[in-house]
């Protein structure tokens, strides 16, 4: 892919070598996080609003009530700041002061505009849907009328991006590795322990083998052993009685 084109807003001045204008990272990124956190200026007052977004080709997406007084102000062309940050591990240095965290951040500046087009209203809609849980739009019912007339999308194109990255250990003073305390990267990772089954009816369509493989090969959760429990955990996802409330690994 491409370099994305570096403006004056974009260009990182603190720690500059974490930066990174490649659009696979800033498309990577944004695809394995799962929410943002939207920055705007109303009457003079700051506002950063954490919400689901997803992503079709170039541009991101937000949505939310017709009524979100968010996306109403966002709809007038105001100035935007998204961002979204993966939190990869805590960095335990042998001193307070070189103690940090290893991250993967973007941000994206902009104007955002409403989605008018009832097409691409419904790409978007797939793209949000489908973002958090892989291939789920195809699984459930489509909007109808009044719920596409009832939600607001706007887009934002992603022009004015740029990532920031750290990776690695801890960086200490040299006369401090000689310290005896212990440092080093405690690792992080999002996982989702369980899922419980909720229906009201007798029976209904099972999940899919293909959104339980891509919500855990897409969010990087799959687990790598325990193959005769994963089995029968499908089983419960795919079946059963669907009067019962059953808890199962995603």
């Amino acid at each position: 892919m491409t370099e994305l084109h570096q403006t004056l807003r974009t260009k990182l001045h603190r720690l500059p070598k974490r930066g990174s204008y490649d659009r696979e990272l800033v498309y990577q990124i944004l695809d394995e996080a799962f929410i943002c956190h939207v920055g705007l200026v109303v009457d003079g007052q700051p506002y950063v609003i954490p919400t689901g977004y997803g992503r079709a080709g170039d541009t991101l997406y937000i949505h939310g009530s017709a009524a979100s007084r968010m996306l109403r102000n966002l709809a007038k062309g105001i100035d935007v700041c998204v961002t979204v940050t993966l939190t990869d591990g805590l960095v335990l240095a042998r001193s307070a002061f070189h103690h940090s965290m290893n991250y993967r951040s973007v941000v994206v500046l902009g104007q955002a505009t409403v989605v008018e087009d009832e097409q691409e209203k419904l790409i978007a809609l797939e793209a949000l849907s489908n973002h958090i849980i892989p291939h789920r739009w195809s699984e459930v019912r489509a909007p109808n009328e009044q719920e596409l007339k009832a939600t607001l999308v706007l887009a934002l194109p992603l022009v004015e991006v740029s990532a920031k990255v750290r990776t690695g250990p801890p960086i200490d003073d040299e006369e401090d590795y000689q310290l005896p305390v212990w440092a080093g990267v405690i690792p992080l990772r999002l996982r989702r322990p369980s899922a419980t089954r909720v229906c009201r009816k007798t029976s209904s369509r099972p999940l899919t083998r293909e959104v339980i493989r891509g919500t855990r090969e897409n969010k990087m959760l799959r687990r790598q052993s325990d193959g005769a429990r994963d089995e029968n955990e499908v089983r419960e996802m795919r079946g059963g009685d669907c009067g019962i409330e059953r808890s199962v690994y995603l």
